[in-house]
């Protein structure tokens, strides 16, 4: 692929460069419709496996407990019941259920703009961009780079970009350019700036965690009332795996909380390293992290939102690398899903791969993460486009391939496809056929045509032939050539330019004031 790639980079003719433009926009997508999930979910879990999981749990916080690495957050357990010795803390089942009840089923993130209000819980089902890779790679490059500010702003105009993109993640690719006691201002400005869509805050110290909320409230116009009567932006945690919540992402935690704001709490708990080799074992271990962590966001503020999330697969036995997109993967995300809905909360998973460059692995190893996300119910899919490297690398060729799975996805959600009214059983149509002849040209074939299937903005259905003759433009190169079009047309959302000039000045102020102290 790289090979074939290499041998046309300065080519930009064909129907690689003219033919993905229909009018005046880059591509014919889907409109910004987050898709409800209309599926049943898999369940592999018979109600003796949730019962035995969820038993499993609950001894692991009675028996073993959790490290809380966060002193403040050992206290307010203490002073709650649980039991502490030093750091770890250990809580009864009923402890647990009492206080994980307080938590919403369901709730609402609101952005700067309304129009891009997502409901989280229940059988919404949204996709966010890649986050947090210190690694980029194009096939401009053809090579893996560290990332830049620049490399970071045009993932986040993909972010905006694409209507199957529901929420903007971390840092789409780590902009190792910018010094890192100031990272997050000039990230978050762009983010503000460049997209409309749901903001997410690195739970990475105080001064990271407050000026995100802070940027967050100037770009919405919002009054701190305001900005605390709705959630408004998220986090989201990772346990140190095995057993421990480290300080200064409980301290952030613990500020949103405060705030009421979105909490989203992922163990990372790879199986044979970190977790029990067994699935079960793993999902039991990755539960005990997150309820503990439930159930201080809880004591904290009761009903504040959170989710669960899950970050539950293997490693590669031979090398003790991470996999990805495994059936063991997918599996712990299906039980994982079958356990949120046990214990009433909403749901995280992610769309990951281990492959390093967007090749066939790639895919199928990112579309059986994001299927069995779908199947297991998940409410939010991070990581959904633009994934490798198992989370070391971002790709905007991988980011507009991952969008053709979304949008295949959210068409495959239409309603439209499973009706069965008299329209849709199309008996006058199989009459007016009959035995012979064809339904091209019949009238309700005619009124339908033009919606009736899935349109593709990057897959090339024609046969070899007619592929070659335009140019045997293989997939990740259409992808790139459209990925230079889309950044070079991009329009960032209006915002006015009052509050676009508070932004900046917050940033400046910030950054005279040395932002988030380092050890560099």
């Amino acid at each position: 692929m790289v090979t074939t790639a290499s041998k046309r980079r300065g080519r930009s003719g064909g129907r690689a460069g003219a033919a993905t433009r229909r009018g005046t926009a880059v591509i014919e997508q889907m409109p910004w419709t987050p898709p409800v999930n209309t599926d049943r979910p898999t369940e592999p879990l018979s109600p003796e496996g949730v019962a035995a999981i969820h038993d499993g749990a609950m001894r692991i916080l009675e028996e073993i407990g959790v490290e809380f690495l966060n002193p403040e957050a050992v206290q307010i357990l203490r002073k709650a019941g649980c039991t502490v010795q030093d750091e770890n803390v250990r809580m009864g089942r009923e402890f647990v259920m009492e206080w994980v009840g307080k938590a919403p089923s369901e709730f609402t993130l609101t952005p700067r703009n309304p129009a891009r209000r997502i409901t989280v819980g229940g059988r919404s089902l949204l996709f966010g961009n890649v986050s947090s890779p210190p690694n980029y790679w194009d096939m401009e490059r053809g090579t893996k780079v560290p990332g830049t500010r620049e490399m970071c702003r045009n993932l986040l105009k993909l972010t905006q970009y694409f209507n199957c993109i529901h929420f903007a993640g971390g840092y789409p690719v780590e902009p190792v350019d910018l010094h890192a006691s100031v990272r997050h201002l000039d990230v978050l400005f762009d983010k503000l700036t460049l997209t409309d869509k749901v903001m997410h805050a690195y739970s990475l110290g105080k001064e990271r965690v407050e000026d995100v909320m802070e940027m967050v409230r100037i770009a919405g116009g919002l009054s701190h009332e305001d900005f605390d009567a709705t959630p408004r932006m998220y986090t989201n945690i990772n346990s140190t795996s095995p057993l421990k919540h480290d300080f200064p992402m409980l301290d952030g935690w613990m500020r949103l909380a405060r705030r009421g704001q979105g909490l989203v709490v992922t163990p990372f708990t790879l199986a044979g390293a970190m977790a029990p080799v067994t699935m079960a074992g793993a999902v039991a271990q990755s539960l005990a992290e997150a309820l503990c962590a439930v159930v201080l966001a809880q004591i904290i503020r009761p009903g504040c939102p959170v989710v669960i999330g899950t970050f539950t697969s293997n490693v590669d036995m031979k090398s003790g690398a991470p996999a990805f997109g495994t059936p063991e993967y997918m599996r712990a995300t299906q039980m994982t899903g079958q356990m949120a809905r046990f214990y009433g909360l909403p749901m995280r998973s992610s769309g990951v791969c281990a492959a390093n460059v967007p090749d066939g692995q790639a895919m199928w190893e990112t579309s059986n993460s994001l299927w069995a996300a779908v199947q297991s119910g998940s409410n939010m899919v991070y990581h959904a486009a633009g994934w490798l490297e198992g989370g070391l690398i971002a790709s905007p060729e991988k980011f507009i391939m991952d969008c053709e799975v979304l949008q295949q996805i959210q068409r495959y959600m239409d309603p439209s496809l499973v009706a069965t009214g008299p329209d849709e059983i199309a008996l006058e149509a199989i009459k007016s056929v009959g035995n012979a002849g064809h339904f091209f040209g019949i009238q309700h074939t005619q009124d339908r045509y033009t919606t009736a299937f899935y349109q593709p903005f990057l897959s090339d259905w024609r046969n070899y032939e007619g592929w070659e003759v335009a140019g045997a433009v293989w997939t990740p190169e259409r992808a790139h050539l459209m990925f230079k079009e889309i950044v070079a047309s991009f329009e960032p959302p209006p915002m006015d330019i009052a509050i676009r000039d508070e932004l900046a000045d917050f940033v400046a102020r910030r950054k005279a004031e040395g932002g988030a102290p380092t050890d560099f």
